[in-house]
């Protein structure tokens, strides 16, 4: 026991220092993949950079009415409550019992009254007193156990607000993806009527006229494709906003323009403004005074207690001085042996604390990953979008001339009706271009952890 107290005030049972930066991979100074004169600044909130106010009342809604929003504030309150918990032996512990006895006759009656009743009122007092720390390390474990369930919802609140940002983008480009293959389907229909008309005179093949149809009915499948998306959209947006999915969201009805970039700040700052590497860091530290209280499980433990009280043959007799008595011990107890259990609860603990260490680098890796991968890749996706765009025009073009040469008898039906899906083809992919710029942006912003 010496031994172990020694140790304890050279300082031996202790938590070890915790520094964000230090227990993780070394980091850049800037991010590789934007210049260094694009990540000046702070990182702030990003809804409005998008001028969208659909997506800001939608977010609103989500963040006021998510039920899984408000099952992690209530996780919050379980942690919160729960380290109170952990901390209540440290303080004194009053409990008063009052009772009442009945005995027949025999020797153990004596002190009964005549009719054999004993009333009794107690009161204890007990006390441990932590000196060594290990309750004082198991409150502050839990009560970073509780930071570290704050942080996840605030995660969760930005994950909520990308969530909802990111399926009103759905909905949108899907309902002008809609619209777009309406246009297609409106062109068609009038080649099919003016292949009818001609075949009923007798100027037209049956088997243009046959062509023309299997492609209208093919856009008109493309067409209920679309509508369901919209659809799913709305449906998944009432969800979000913790509604009954009536699916009747007018809301989210076309794109809007890719934002200005933001800054991306540093990659250290990430390590402190991301909010699960700052909940992986908190559950990093709360493994570490886990196991210094269970080191200091071993050592002597001081312990007061006090009882207090009144008994009497009636009621009145319990208010009598005369009957109060009171006793005071203080105790001192040291473990000795408990079947190896508290060694083993040290090595358990000493592995949970390696495992949160592993966890939270991995966590900072990803988050890294995260950035740089969305940095880099809006370079090519604004590559993607700008090609698309001009592959829209040229289709278009393409399509007229077809439409004129099909009338002048210059080019067959296969070919008028291929320029109608290849410019079809490439304004669905821009659309879809588009969508990938806006989620990726998104992404990025959500990655760096900024608030909305």
């Amino acid at each position: 026991m010496a031994a172990w107290v020694l140790c304890f005030l050279a300082g031996c049972v202790q938590t070890p220092p915790r520094d964000p930066l230090q227990e993780t991979v070394p980091l850049p100074v800037s991010w590789r993949a934007r210049p260094v004169a694009a990540q000046k600044g702070e990182v702030g909130a990003w809804l409005a950079s998008f001028r969208y106010p659909d997506a800001v009342a939608l977010v609103t809604a989500a963040l006021d009415g998510n039920n899984d929003l408000q099952a992690a504030a209530a996780r919050i309150r379980q942690a919160r409550a729960q380290a109170r918990i952990e901390g209540a032996p440290a303080r004194p512990q009053l409990e008063l019992a009052p009772g009442f006895a009945h005995a027949g006759a025999g020797r153990e009656a004596r002190a009964y009254a005549d009719d054999g009743t004993l009333w009794t009122l107690p009161l204890n007092l007990s006390w441990e007193w932590d000196l060594w720390g290990r309750i004082a390390d198991a409150r502050r474990a839990a009560d970073l156990s509780a930071d570290a369930a704050e942080a996840d919802w605030r995660g969760a609140g930005l994950s909520l607000a990308a969530a909802t940002v990111q399926t009103c983008f759905e909905l949108a480009e899907a309902r002008q993806r809609l619209a777009v293959v309406q246009a297609s389907i409106d062109d068609r229909a009038t080649l099919v009527d003016l292949l009818q008309g001609r075949f009923n005179l007798g100027l037209a093949d049956g088997l243009d006229l046959s062509l023309a149809l299997t492609d209208l009915n093919d856009a008109r499948a493309e067409l209920q494709d679309a509508d369901n998306r919209i659809q799913l959209g709305q449906r998944r947006l009432d969800v979000l906003l913790g509604h009954y999915p009536a699916g009747e969201t007018g809301l989210c009805r076309q794109l809007p323009e890719l934002p200005e970039p933001l800054p991306a700040g540093l990659p250290a700052e990430l390590l402190t403004r991301r909010p699960d590497i700052v909940a992986a860091f908190a559950r990093l530290r709360a493994q570490d005074h886990r196991l210094s209280s269970a080191r200091k499980a071993l050592l002597p433990r001081v312990n007061l207690a006090a009882g207090g009280g009144s008994l009497g043959n009636t009621l009145a007799d319990l208010s009598d001085p005369r009957a109060a008595a009171w006793n005071l011990a203080l105790g001192l107890s040291q473990p000795l042996y408990a079947g190896d259990r508290l060694q083993a609860d040290i090595d358990l603990r000493a592995a949970q604390s390696d495992e949160a260490l592993y966890l939270y680098r991995q966590t900072v890796l990803n988050a890294l990953r995260e950035v740089e991968q969305s940095l880099a890749a809006e370079r090519k996706l604004l590559e993607r979008e700008q090609a698309l765009a001009g592959a829209v025009k040229q289709t278009e073009t393409s399509r007229e001339l077809a439409i004129y040469s099909y009338r002048n008898g210059t080019v067959d039906i296969l070919t008028l009706l291929d320029s109608y899906r290849s410019t079809l083809t490439a304004q669905a992919a821009l659309l879809q271009a588009r969508l990938n710029l806006l989620n990726n942006r998104l992404a990025l912003y959500l990655a760096l952890g900024g608030g909305a």
